[in-house]
């Protein structure tokens, strides 16, 4: 891509189009994404399994249309990566890093589409690449990875519509919305509020037919079966979203949640995503000022009632990326020295964050930032765990093992247990925790139970807790990891558990917990 060229792009106009026509996709954005998930595969096996995947993977284990705390479909693809690669860090992490890559070509694909020129495709790109909540989230197979792209998607086919007025794509948007939702209930939300900001305001009036009540019919056919699951489980998703609320919202989480914004992109690319805000709500296109409708409610609304959870509206950042790549083209190539400011200040503060967010440092170096992202730490002595646990199981008798369980505080730990203990001669370990729960007590006649539970600060007062149901309880081992981190699992204990008050099978229905 030449200078003239860039310059002929220019001269079509601060919307960049001519004729209603776009320029091409810069296809230096494949380049981009292409680094992107060549970092992401690099660093897949470096340390270990995070607790969320341990979940996952215990999760596609048990498929079902949904679950307590997500919906079907990240399970389902970490079933197939069970089926295809075994229990594999990379085979497990290839999903979300090919949602990253994807998500980066999505970021160009709607500077493109807000009609900017051939380099804003690639500051778009290149500001979506260097995210902290797209590097982070897609190391982690969890929900984060796909919702990012699932929201940027939505974004994108919004804003064609927005700039076409061609109607006929609200059955895709539709479709995105249904497909994000059944990776992670937030989409849902963000569809939700998109559709009434559309027909509350003026875009009712050029964009609001048919086909967009074809396109909400297609998103809620989507989440039926989410739906039954839910229906049939006492709506254990409104009970998970309860507990979630008390844990992260209230008013002392709304600070958390303004500076956690700071942070969804590199510090320097905050001017970008504002100077979008302003560039989406000055175009004088109806539904693009939608998108800072929707940015503006969902920002309050979750500022409010899961505040310390910065990440949820990580996916609409991409497309106000991209809307300020093309709002501030111009100011930016005005003066050279500006976009080189950016483009320094953006390098130095994704490789800072890159330190926290991914496994890049030695594993025995990384204890500092456990206090920023709990991404590495939570990924550290998971092999160690199990082993302790196998420890005190192989020393109980074998007529005590015979009438025993192996049950877990977290569900993180009953995954590590069940993935790699697997074939260790470890029984399946079971949770009281979230959709672990569901899936039942194990043996219900059980006399004996090693208990294996978190440190002080994830469960305080664990024995007396376990003394509520047992006449017996004493501590078989104390957990750590070689690295010294203080995560989760640092401080905990595996305990023996005798003498039940109740059978193990009454006590069970006591014992769920949602958080």
């Amino acid at each position: 891509m030449t200078d003239a060229a860039d310059a002929r792009d220019v001269e079509r106009g601060a919307a960049g189009e001519a004729g209603g026509r776009i320029a091409p996709l810069d296809r230096r954005v494949f380049a981009v994404a292409g680094a992107v998930l060549a970092l992401l595969m690099v660093l897949s096996s470096r340390y270990g399994f995070h607790i969320d995947e341990l979940y996952f993977l215990d999760c596609a284990r048990h498929l079902q249309a949904s679950y307590v705390d997500q919906p079907a479909l990240a399970p389902l693809l970490a079933r197939v990566s069970l089926s295809l690669f075994g229990v594999s860090e990379a085979g497990l992490r290839l999903w979300p890093a090919l949602a990253a890559a994807g998500t980066v070509v999505v970021g160009g694909m709607t500077a493109r589409e807000l009609g900017g020129a051939r380099r804003t495709h690639l500051l778009a790109a290149v500001a979506t690449a260097t995210m902290p909540v797209l590097l982070g989230g897609a190391h982690v197979a969890n929900t984060t990875s796909y919702e990012v792209l699932a929201w940027a998607a939505i974004v994108l086919v919004v804003v064609r519509i927005g700039r076409t007025g061609d109607t006929r794509w609200w059955p895709a948007v539709g479709a995105l919305v249904g497909v994000g939702a059944e990776f992670n209930h937030l989409a849902a939300i963000f569809g939700v509020v998109l559709l009434a900001a559309t027909l509350l305001g003026p875009a009712r009036r050029t964009t609001a037919d048919r086909r967009l009540l074809v396109g909400a019919a297609t998103a809620v056919l989507l989440v039926l079966p989410d739906l039954w699951w839910q229906a049939r489980h006492g709506w254990a998703m409104f009970a998970m979203t309860r507990a979630l609320n008390g844990e992260n919202g209230g008013p002392g989480n709304i600070p958390t949640w303004i500076v956690g914004q700071l942070g969804m992109s590199c510090l320097a690319m905050t001017l970008l995503w504002v100077a979008g805000l302003r560039f989406l709500w000055r175009s004088g296109r109806p539904l693009w000022r939608c998108l800072v409708t929707a940015y503006a409610v969902l920002f309050v609304l979750f500022a409010v009632t899961t505040g310390a959870q910065v990440y949820y509206l990580g996916g609409l950042y991409v497309g106000l990326l991209a809307a300020g790549a093309v709002g501030l083209d111009g100011w930016l190539h005005a003066r050279p020295n500006r976009l080189r400011g950016l483009m320094a200040g953006t390098a130095a503060s994704a490789a800072l964050l890159a330190v926290v967010v991914l496994p890049v440092l030695p594993a025995s170096d990384v204890a500092w930032t456990y206090g920023i992202s709990t991404n590495s730490g939570q990924s550290l002595g998971w092999p160690q765990l199990v082993g302790t646990v196998r420890q005190v199981w192989t020393g109980l008798p074998a007529e005590q093992r015979a009438n025993a369980v192996i049950f877990t505080a977290d569900y993180g730990e009953a995954g590590a247990v069940n993935e790699l203990g697997r074939g260790t001669g470890l029984p399946t370990a079971v949770s009281a925790r979230n959709t672990d729960w569901w899936w039942g007590p194990g043996d219900p006649d059980a006399t004996t139970v090693v208990a294996v539970a978190p440190g002080p600060d994830h469960a305080a007062q664990y024995a007396a807790y376990l003394r509520r149901y047992f006449g017996h309880v004493r501590v078989a081992a104390t957990l750590s990891n070689p690295e010294g981190v203080h995560n989760v699992e640092w401080g905990g204990h595996v305990y023996v558990c005798t003498g039940p008050r109740r059978p193990w099978g009454e006590t069970w229905p006591e014992l769920r917990n949602y958080s």
